[in-house]
């Protein structure tokens, strides 16, 4: 499955580049470069190809050291966490002026989202303490789950309640499938390469997040 999409598996290790437009992957898998990084590529690719202003990459979160959210309220007055892990060197890329869009990827754990998954969405609350800074940003989510009704669209529906809490637009897969989002099987012999349905909701996903990012600029 080819794929131009900028991958950052240690957002550490550089800095996003500043385009006009840009819509970032989230790969909440522990696995690096696994099956929920391939459906990131695909949404991101058909994001994409919508327009040449926008730009994509993938923020992968496997290997990186994020806890979850203490509840102290340092980060109140301050885009900045008292935790000292690697949360802090994501807050730059999250809190860019060009950020026009987030697609979370996670694979389905016992019908749910990964813990680095629920980590990261926590820690994410000082964006919405300091001004709801994600207000308006287009946000949607992709699952895979290792058997077909594995709770993807459980796990879908709980992401996207923590996105319309820091007030984003949420956007499901859109035409023609149009539900909740990605919806993806790796369970199968060739995993999600085999999986014809599940591909084509995650390039409606990209594609419907990427139009809605553009009505939203113009």
């Amino acid at each position: 499955m080819p794929s131009d999409v900028e991958v950052y598996h240690d957002i550490r290790s550089g800095n996003m580049i500043g385009e006009k437009m840009k819509i970032i992957g989230i790969n909440c898998s522990p696995r690096k470069g696994q099956t929920t990084q391939k459906g990131l590529e695909v949404c991101l690719n058909a994001a994409r190809d919508e327009s040449s202003k926008i730009r994509t990459n993938i923020i992968e979160l496997a290997g990186l050291d994020i806890r979850g959210c203490l509840a102290c309220g340092y980060c109140n007055k301050q885009l900045k966490c008292k935790q000292e892990d690697d949360f802090n060197s994501l807050i730059s890329a999250l809190n860019d002026k060009d950020l026009a869009g987030i697609i979370i990827g996670t694979p389905v754990y016992l019908g749910a989202m990964t813990s680095q998954c629920k980590a990261f969405l926590d820690r994410c609350v000082m964006f919405r303490r300091n001004g709801f800074i994600f207000r308006n940003m287009v946000g949607g989510v992709l699952a895979v789950g290792g058997v077909r009704n594995g709770g993807q669209e459980l796990t879908i529906q709980t992401v996207q309640a923590a996105m319309l809490c820091q007030d984003m637009i949420c956007v499901g897969d859109g035409f023609s499938t149009a539900h909740f989002g990605a919806v993806l099987w790796s369970g199968g012999a060739d995993g999600i390469e085999g999986d014809e349905t599940g591909l084509e909701t995650a390039v409606n996903l990209g594609r419907r997040l990427a139009q809605v990012a553009l009505k939203m600029g113009t």
